[in-house]
């Protein structure tokens, strides 16, 4: 699971940026909470959603962590030697901030702080051009003290830890390609395959694509079809079956009214239902497989009780027996509610004086008498009301005057 994401100089965010989703010591939706039985000190938010203006540095955050997935994954996939049915339809370009003479000369930076099952791991990776400048992998077991290095590298020089320094393995890895995908490529280390696997999992998705269900098809997805079926029903989309056509490459909906069968082309549904059917097949997997789910503007085409039954699924621990995560931007205030979310699971983006992007939570903020936001606050008109900053257009709008 992700529990923290770090990162600088990409995009609209020039300075350090913190990105947590390991739960405060607060006591909303605890039962959602994500843990491990070697570690019941720690605890990870299964949801977490950012808000803020356009132009604010949402997407930016997310593209982030998409950019340095994929710059691990695309190398492995390409060579075919992913451990993970990769679902990952986005890939973003490693862009310093401009707006700086020093930044955009300089390496933009990544850090990661991810668990599996018995380890956590920290995985640094810098990069400049599109070469690799920093890179380095860190494990502790779960519970333990002890922090091991699996490697570090500083431009071209690579020194490896303990548990890979074997004879035989290259240290000598092309600038542009990361050392841990250059591993993974051509190595069975565990501790390697281990982190390869996790990077893999991550789903970074796009709802334009419809690829993801026409694996549902097979007989052995009849179980996966079925829950999604049951999904599109439970939200109101009431369909008995759907199929792909091989021959017009389309996919049709049946509909069972009084007793009879009919199909409608998807192309044919309104453009909520046909993001629906693209996005829940992953969703599903997210939850069946334990995996982090990343989706850009979540709310976009879905009425709001939709979107708060997506967020419901991830937030159900008799649904979400895996410890899968959600992370997404929404500008959809309606979910904005202690009803939804916790304090820590809301953060916002936006822009300082600099053109730089901020980010932080709903439980960062402090009153003017040094408290913090009570869960009894109407989260939704208190930042339209700008006392969570961010920038809240939609107030100044309201104070026009024609």
């Amino acid at each position: 699971m992700l529990c923290q994401f770090t990162f600088n100089n990409y995009k609209s965010y020039k300075d350090e940026t913190v990105f947590d989703m390991q739960a405060a010591a607060i006591t909303e939706f605890n039962e959602s909470l994500l843990s491990n039985e070697k570690d019941w000190t720690k605890s990870f938010l299964p949801v977490s959603v950012i808000y803020g203006p356009n132009g604010g540095g949402k997407s930016n955050l997310l593209s982030a962590l998409s950019c340095l997935v994929t710059m691990v994954v695309n190398p492995i996939v390409e060579l075919q030697k992913s451990k993970v049915n990769v679902i990952s339809n986005k890939q973003d370009a490693c862009t310093p901030f401009l707006f700086n003479d020093i930044s955009r000369q300089a390496s933009s930076s990544f850090e990661v702080f991810f668990r599996t099952e018995g380890n956590e791991y920290r995985y640094i990776l810098s990069s400049l051009f599109g070469k690799v400048t920093e890179e380095c992998l860190y494990r502790r077991s779960v519970g333990g003290r002890k922090t091991a290095t699996i490697f570090k590298r500083d431009d071209s020089v690579v020194k490896l830890g303990a548990s890979i320094s074997k004879r035989g393995v290259n240290i000598n890895v092309n600038p542009k390609l990361p050392y841990l995908s250059f591993l993974a490529i051509n190595y069975n280390f565990d501790v390697i395959t281990e982190v390869q696997k996790w990077f893999e999992s991550c789903i970074i998705h796009s709802y334009k694509g419809l690829n993801s269900v026409k694996g549902m098809n097979t007989a052995e997805a009849r179980e996966a079809k079925e829950k999604l079926v049951s999904f599109l029903n439970d939200m109101g989309i009431g369909i008995s079956d759907y199929r792909f056509d091989e021959t017009s490459e389309q996919f049709y909906i049946a509909r069972e009214i009084l007793g009879k069968s009919y199909e409608l082309d998807l192309l044919s549904e309104s453009e909520g239902t046909i993001k629906l059917f693209g996005m829940l097949p992953v969703i599903l997997v997210s939850l069946l497989e334990g995996r982090l789910i990343v989706i850009d503007e979540l709310d976009t085409k879905l009425h709001p009780k939709l979107l708060r039954y997506i967020i419901m699924l991830f937030k159900n621990p008799a649904i979400n027996k895996n410890g899968a995560q959600l992370l997404f931007t929404s500008h959809d205030l309606s979910t904005m509610k202690s009803e939804v979310f916790r304090r820590d699971e809301i953060w916002f983006a936006a822009k300082n004086d600099n053109e730089s992007s901020e980010i932080y939570s709903l439980y960062e903020i402090r009153k003017e008498d040094n408290t913090r936001i009570k869960t009894t606050a109407a989260f939704d008109k208190q930042y339209l009301e700008g006392r969570y900053g961010a920038d809240p257009y939609l107030a100044n709008m309201l104070k026009w005057e024609v």
